[in-house]
C-alpha cells in the first residue's frame, strides 16, 4: 500500500485554496506552483527579475523535495508559467543552468498571476530512488 505524505510550507494560500506544498507517494514527489516570492517577508519580497525568481524557485522547490527525501535531481517533469511580458530567455536560463545534467520533461505557458509580484511559478514531479 501506498503511503502518503503531505507537507506545508505554512503560507496561508494553502488554507484558502487547499492544497499542499508537496505530496509524496511512494517514490513520487509532486511540487505545487512555486514562486521566488517570499510571502512571510512581506509586500516587497521577492527577486526583482525573471531570471532571479526563477532560481529562488527552483531553490525552494529544492527544498520541499528534501524535506521528502529528494533533490533536484530527481526531477523528471516541470511546467514552468511565466508572464506574458517576461522574457522566456531569461527564466529559461535559470531552468537550464539548474537541471542541464537532469534535462528533465518540460513545458513553459505563458499566464497571468493573482500577484502582481509573480513573473514565474514552476510545478515539479520527481521520482526517489
Amino acid at each position: 500500500m501506498k503511503r502518503r505524505e503531505n507537507l506545508s510550507s505554512g503560507v496561508k494560500f494553502e488554507g484558502i485554496v487547499g492544497y499542499s506544498r508537496a505530496v509524496k507517494v511512494g517514490n513520487q514527489i509532486f511540487v505545487s506552483g512555486t514562486t521566488g516570492v517570499d510571502y512571510a517577508a512581506g509586500p516587497d519580497s521577492g527577486a526583482p527579475d525573471a531570471y532571479l525568481q526563477t532560481k529562488k524557485a527552483i531553490e525552494n522547490i529544492g527544498s520541499a523535495l528534501a524535506k521528502l527525501g529528494g533533490t533536484l535531481s530527481d526531477i523528471v517533469r516541470t511546467r514552468v508559467f511565466i508572464r506574458s511580458d517576461v522574457d522566456w530567455r531569461d527564466v529559461a536560463k535559470a531552468h537550464l543552468e539548474a537541471f542541464e545534467s537532469v534535462l528533465p520533461a518540460s513545458t513553459m505557458i505563458t499566464t497571468g498571476f493573482l500577484d502582481p509580484r509573480i513573473l514565474v511559478e514552476i510545478e515539479a514531479d520527481a521520482v526517489t530512488p
